[in-house]
């Protein structure tokens, strides 16, 4: 294993066989990453990754039986630290924005290159968020467009100024070395102000934040 680089475990749920095949042999050869198992069904990738807990978890949102969606939500539910990567076919599945409601970390396109992908697992495993702005935007547009959009968050009173700065910046897509840049302060000080964010507005990670930021026409 590389040095420079903590060992990612990774999980694929996906019930096509070429899919799981294909990205289980990409994996295999970075050296910082390791299959621990594969599902070929929601159900199947519930009990594969509550048991071998893998750093990082990549979700097929279309299977049979239980959908990706659907796992997500009993694995948050139950707690797991692992954190998820939705895989879709389709930038504007709403079900999508429903997985990362739910607690997902990201998704990917399943045409994007391999470069994006193992840049995505990295940057999951590493605690950021990973996810394309552009195609983020359409699906908070489509999900805002429903007759009932959730109501806002009632904890946006409770941020501070700067922690307000700094959840538009998220929810424009910036990472935090470019909100450190732009602010004149340190990474770990936004790292700060974004999990104090996280903490009051009771968001599991960056996307529900920028999720939020979007209901309340912060975005």
């Amino acid at each position: 294993p590389s040095a420079a680089r903590p060992m990612i475990r990774v999980a694929v749920a996906d019930d096509q066989e070429l899919i799981r095949a294909g990205l289980s042999a990409i994996l295999s050869a970075e050296p910082d990453m390791q299959i621990v198992g594969t599902a070929a069904d929601g159900a199947e990738a519930v009990g594969l990754i509550l048991t071998v807990k893998p750093d990082v978890a990549l979700m097929d949102i279309r299977m049979p039986e239980v959908d990706g969606l659907e796992a997500t939500r009993r694995l948050v539910a139950a707690g797991v630290e692992t954190r998820i990567l939705i895989l879709t076919t389709f930038g504007t599945d709403t079900n999508v924005l429903e997985a990362l409601r739910a607690g997902a970390s990201g998704f990917l396109l399943k045409d994007a290159p391999r470069g994006s992908l193992l840049a995505s697992i990295r940057a999951v495993a590493a605690g950021d968020a990973t996810l394309e702005a552009s195609v983020l935007r359409q699906l908070v547009q489509v999900h805002l467009s429903k007759p009932d959009p959730p109501q806002p968050s009632a904890g946006l009173d409770r941020l501070t100024p700067k922690e307000l700065e700094v959840l538009v910046r998220v929810a424009r897509g910036q990472s935090n070395q470019e909100i450190a840049s732009a602010l004149f302060v340190s990474e770990t000080t936004v790292k700060t102000h974004v999990a104090h964010t996280l903490a009051k507005l009771g968001a599991r990670n960056r996307i529900q934040l920028v999720i939020l930021a979007y209901q309340n026409g912060l975005a």
